[in-house]
């Protein structure tokens, strides 16, 4: 029997909302396709099934909002054809334990005793509750978005005064839910920093070279040449590529988290899975169809969920160095500035040369120092051999 859950699609992610069910018991499905669409603070995002079956039953209802983990499904596996399917699928529903979906009473507070999905101190919860006051409305002024006793009073004063409520919009929610993130990064992660200069003449004429050969839409930018160097050496410098869980795991897959800055502000960071397995043309073709949809918020949970190591690059913005933030779990961020023409001395001459630093932001419970230089020397020597990507 195959148990399917809510998703986590993030480390800021505590519960979902079940909008829309697209599929319906007897439904048929298989490996990537979209069953389900939940709102989260990133919006809606399109929920994929990672097995083939049959769907046998639906356990939450549609505008349900339920914590991650919750089982949501349950769906027969296609090998599962023996005449004792039905029985044994009884059996198990009897077996699992309800699992009681959250309501919001006007309070704002959690029925059932599930954990909300604001961040608010218990004196808040305790006054939101005694007020009628809908926690969902409430905008937070504490430490990552937490909503406070001084948060609640004023929506009380708004809410006596008459003035309307008004719901924090998609960006808000989106720059409340980095911020949890990346609040909980500085507060568990002992972050190390590392950085060294790439000379990139060879990149750059290797793809002056290659774009003679391609339409303009179809030419290659330096940033698939980074992406493609940060795959490749994780192969050789494995330990960066996973997450930190009571110890580190590795991941097999390399999929890269890539940063997509939002034209209203805040940031999205969708997944190019396997991304060591593509060809540069294909992580072109990636990004030109991952980065629109992400600043539509048209993702798939796989998208969000998937990354084992993230890349920031602020290359468009003229900035020549970027420290990231890990994304927890992850254990290691990757930050490439923009290619500026700088002095460079090599073979007791001096001249100037296109130059892009490159730095990198790891966790110290997973890795050292000493990793983290041979994976920097890594991409380093990778870019230099640009034809191997």
């Amino acid at each position: 029997m195959i148990e399917f859950c809510m998703p986590s699609l993030g480390a800021d992610m505590e519960a979902g909302t079940l909008c829309e069910w697209l599929v319906s018991p007897g439904s048929v499905v298989k490996r990537g396709d979209i069953i389900a669409v939940v709102e989260t603070q990133k919006g809606l995002i399109d929920i994929e099934v990672f097995e083939e079956g049959t769907i046998h039953k639906l356990l939450i209802k549609e505008n349900e909002k339920v914590p991650v983990g919750t089982l949501m499904a349950l769906i027969i596996p296609a090998k599962e054809t023996t005449p004792k399917t039905e029985k044994r699928l009884a059996e198990k529903i009897q077996t699992i334990r309800p699992t009681p979906a959250i309501q919001t009473t006007a309070g704002g507070m959690i029925a059932a005793g599930i954990k909300s999905s604001f961040k608010a101190s218990p004196l808040a919860k305790r006054m939101a509750s005694e007020k009628n006051i809908d926690l969902s409305t409430v905008k937070g002024s504490g430490e990552g978005g937490a909503i406070t006793r001084e948060d609640v009073e004023k929506a009380l004063m708004e809410k006596e005064a008459g003035i309307p409520v008004v719901k924090p919009s998609a960006v808000e929610n989106i720059r409340l839910a980095v911020a949890a993130a990346m609040t909980r990064s500085n507060r568990e992660i002992p972050h190390y920093y590392l950085e060294t200069r790439v000379d990139m003449s060879r990149p750059l004429a290797f793809l002056r070279e290659a774009n003679k050969q391609r339409t303009v839409k179809q030419r290659l930018l330096p940033v698939v040449l980074l992406i493609k160097a940060v795959a490749k050496a994780l192969k050789e410098v494995p330990d960066l590529n996973g997450y930190w869980e009571y110890g580190l795991k590795l991941k097999s897959e390399i999929n890269i988290g890539f940063v997509v800055s939002l034209r209203t502000g805040g940031v999205m960071i969708p997944a190019i899975h396997e991304a060591d397995k593509k060809t540069t043309d294909e992580l072109m073709d990636s990004l030109n169809d991952m980065i629109p949809r992400a600043r539509a918020m048209k993702l798939r949970s796989s998208e969000l969920a998937d990354s084992t190591v993230t890349i920031t690059s602020l290359g468009d913005e003229n900035v020549e160095t970027v420290f990231g933030v890990i994304y927890p779990p992850q254990v290691a961020i990757v930050g490439f500035g923009s290619i500026t023409e700088q002095p460079w001395a090599e073979n007791e001459k001096l001249d100037s040369r296109p130059v892009l630093r490159m730095t990198l932001a790891a966790d110290h419970r997973a890795t050292d120092g000493n990793t983290g230089s041979r994976f920097l020397m890594t991409v380093k020597r990778n870019l230099q051999k640009p034809e191997t990507l």
